[in-house]
């Protein structure tokens, strides 16, 4: 069974969720970010006050993206994850459970559990992509 959703705006799109529902879950998302005692300072490092809109947009396509197929984002989030020291590993759970609670708040269970699944597909990926690039080339892989 295939995840994607066929439908006359979106012949592609992931599951039924439209761009607007995306925007308001990205922006209440970052709402909890920028009151988080640990994630918070990090954003906060890389985002002044004014920055968080234009921020909020560009996650916001890069969901579109993700679920609605729009080729409305352009970027490399790994390189920009990497390239951040201060975001390690053990910072994704906490971002993704974040996530989850305004998923879970915010939409309808099936539309949550599968943007939920997605995130947490991305988000290892992420996590385990950052353990990899930042270990030495000589050391052995880390497996976790």
């Amino acid at each position: 069974m295939t995840d994607e959703l066929q439908t006359a705006d979106h012949p592609m799109k992931r599951f039924d969720i439209s761009g607007p529902e995306i925007d308001r879950v990205v922006a209440l998302f970052y709402i909890r970010i920028r009151a988080h005692a640990e994630l918070g300072p990090i954003f906060a490092r890389y985002l002044a006050d004014g920055d968080w809109p234009e921020h909020e947009v560009k996650i916001a396509r890069f969901w579109r993206n993700a679920i609605l197929r729009e080729k409305s984002y352009s970027g490399n989030p790994m390189r920009v994850h990497v390239s951040r020291p201060e975001i390690q590993a053990e910072h994704f759970p906490q971002w993704l459970g974040l996530f989850h609670e305004v998923l879970q708040a915010e939409l309808p269970d099936l539309i949550a559990r599968q943007w939920g699944a997605l995130a947490d597909r991305i988000g290892e990926g992420f996590r385990t992509g950052i353990v990899a690039m930042r270990q030495p080339k000589d050391a052995p892989p880390k497996l976790f």
